[in-house]
């Protein structure tokens, strides 16, 4: 017996399971603006040195006797790049250099003296209307200032994801949440009203905490109201919301072009999530095992009740629900720590393993996402090519995990990803097409690993310490998407440098995988004792007192999880006497 059994009670997953999914699920639509925000509220536009007042453009107009255009006049005052075939950012010509606007002119340019851009900068405006470094030129020797916005705003994500997983198992979900929409919303908003970068960055900060607080508690909330059989379906399809995000973040960014509006716009929906998430139901599991059963039995018979089951109502009294959830009632007297992420040996395996892994499935994933402009094709249309690569990905994953497990999907999708990266290195600079193929299969690899590991992970913790363990584990995920831009620097030092960094963390974390146990059909663990009998590796005390019999009758241990056989005996033992089929 357990919640399981509640849960096909009042409808399995029903018409009210259906509503919360999708409710809960629709934010994710613009959590994918959120992420990725930076690529176009602080992209860089082309650029060059502002001219001195006195020798602008209109005022040279009467140099008609050059027979040159704007663009050819500017190379009078700009010097060329390194590349020698654009105009330099960063540098323009002490005093004007009329003799290049002549035809096969021989001036030596490299010894003409050259200064930084005094007077500022020229922005072109074609592809962007305004961003944050055209408004605060954040370029040349402020450009690690752009990268700041995104470090700081996943900074804040990380301190959410610190706060508010402890929070929630303290609060409740549906509380945490709540609050999350209406801060992200106020806060959101407020960014785009920003006079300072300095006054930005701490709008961002505050908003990436809200952030934290939507994406863990909404994956609790939708994990703890849905039957087992159906984790993986849902899991993997509501995944979609995110990479339908990305492709309308794109949209979004080329029709408004200009930084505040679009701040704005993927801010401003989130008062609505705030409206309507006052409907949703705190999970019934959480509010038993925090001593508030009555308010549990509230929940179970509003479900019953959507669900078309009003007869079970009568049926089911806290008498009922105490005997379905003695153990774990038993189990929950004490309180719980991040400590007690690795106070046992399951635990502490499980733990371990996934900080691995959403460490390096972060890292990797951001270090492909977060610097489009690199690939030299239209940013927008790269946004929706970096979205649309995600369909037939998840698809696979999803077929993936209903067929070959958890485990194995993980760990192949670290793999493979590593892999495309490794062989990015080897392709030549001029070989765009290919480079960008490769990139988008490798986002494709990583993107599908977040989708397996946030599943795995709600699967992996018990209830009752479930969202400070959500929180832990993602703390490594926001260290790695803040550490990513910073190892795009290593390129100065070796081109291919990057790429061997993010493979090799993919690879190790893809090692770390295959150590973690398998939780494919298997009911949601509520307490740790469930979790140490199912996966340390050593039999629990209870089950040694059961006799020989059982010990010889398949309850054998292999790789940390309790062979099948003995699981069902032990679950048929407890169904006796209820008359419920727990098998």
């Amino acid at each position: 017996m357990g919640f399981g059994d509640l849960l096909e009670q009042v409808g399995g997953f029903g018409r009210y399971q259906w509503l919360h999914v999708t409710l809960i699920s629709l934010p994710g639509l613009m959590m994918a603006s959120q992420n990725l925000l930076n690529n176009f509220i602080s992209g860089i536009p082309t650029h060059h040195c502002s001219l001195p007042a006195n020798h602008s453009l209109y005022n040279l107009s009467h140099l008609s006797h050059y027979q040159v255009d704007d663009g050819q006049l500017l190379k009078a005052f700009i010097p060329l790049d390194s590349s020698g075939n654009r105009l330099d950012r960063c540098r323009r010509y002490v005093e004007p250099q009329w003799q290049l606007l002549v035809a096969n002119n021989s001036a030596n340019v490299s010894q003409l003296e050259t200064e930084g851009c005094l007077d500022g900068w020229t922005f072109d405006r074609s592809e962007f209307l305004a961003t944050t470094v055209s408004e605060w030129g954040l370029v040349c020797s402020l450009r690690p200032l752009k990268q700041m916005i995104q470090t700081i705003y996943m900074g804040g994500v990380l301190a959410g994801a610190i706060i508010y997983g402890g929070l929630s198992d303290r609060f409740g979900r549906r509380s945490v949440l709540i609050w999350s929409y209406l801060q992200l919303g106020v806060l959101g908003c407020s960014s785009a009203l920003s006079p300072s970068y300095s006054v930005y960055c701490i709008f961002r900060f505050l908003s990436g905490m809200a952030v934290s607080g939507i994406i863990l508690n909404g994956v609790s909330l939708k994990v703890e109201w849905i039957p087992t059989r159906e984790r993986t379906l849902v899991g993997t399809l509501t995944s979609f919301f995110f990479t339908f995000g990305q492709m309308i973040l794109a949209g979004l960014a080329y029709w408004l072009r200009d930084w505040r509006k679009l701040q704005l716009t993927v801010c401003a929906p989130h008062f609505l999530f705030f409206a309507y998430s006052w409907w949703y139901s705190e999970s019934a599991r959480w509010l038993v095992l925090k001593r508030r059963s009555d308010e549990a039995l509230k929940s179970l018979h509003r479900v019953a009740r959507i669900n078309g089951k009003a007869e079970i109502i009568d049926k089911l009294t806290l008498e009922v629900l105490h005997s379905h959830m003695h153990k774990e009632i038993e189990s929950s007297r004490s309180s719980f720590t991040a400590y007690d992420l690795l106070k046992t040996r399951g635990m502490r395996r499980i733990s371990i393993c996934l900080v691995a892994v959403w460490f390096s499935t972060s890292f990797a994933y951001y270090g492909l996402a977060m610097d489009l402009q690199k690939f030299g094709v239209n940013i927008y249309l790269m946004q929706i090519i970096f979205g649309a690569v995600d369909f037939p990905f998840k698809l696979i994953a999803l077929a993936s995990l209903t067929y070959l497990g958890r485990r194995i999907t993980q760990a192949a999708c670290l793999f493979l990803s590593a892999l495309i990266i490794f062989a990015n290195i080897f392709v030549p600079s001029d070989m765009q097409t290919l480079r960008t193929t490769l990139a988008c299969l490798g986002k494709g690899f990583t993107s599908s690993s977040f989708t397996v590991v946030y599943l795995y992970t709600g699967e992996l913790y018990p209830t009752i310490i479930r969202q400070t363990g959500m929180g832990f584990v993602s703390t490594m995920a926001r260290i790695g998407s803040m550490a990513a831009p910073a190892v795009l620097i290593l390129d100065e030092v070796l081109p291919a440098l990057p790429s061997v960094v993010y493979g090799g963390a993919a690879v190790l974390a893809g090692c770390f995988a295959c150590f973690l146990p398998e939780t494919l059909n298997v009911p949601l663990p509520d307490t740790i004792e469930d979790v140490e009998e199912k996966w340390s590796g050593r039999k629990p005390a209870t089950q040694q007192q059961e006799g020989v019999s059982l010990h010889e009758g398949g309850a054998s241990e292999s790789g940390g999880v309790v062979s099948t056989e003995g699981v069902a005996l032990k679950e048929l033992k407890d169904a006796e006497g209820t008359g419920l089929n727990a098998l």
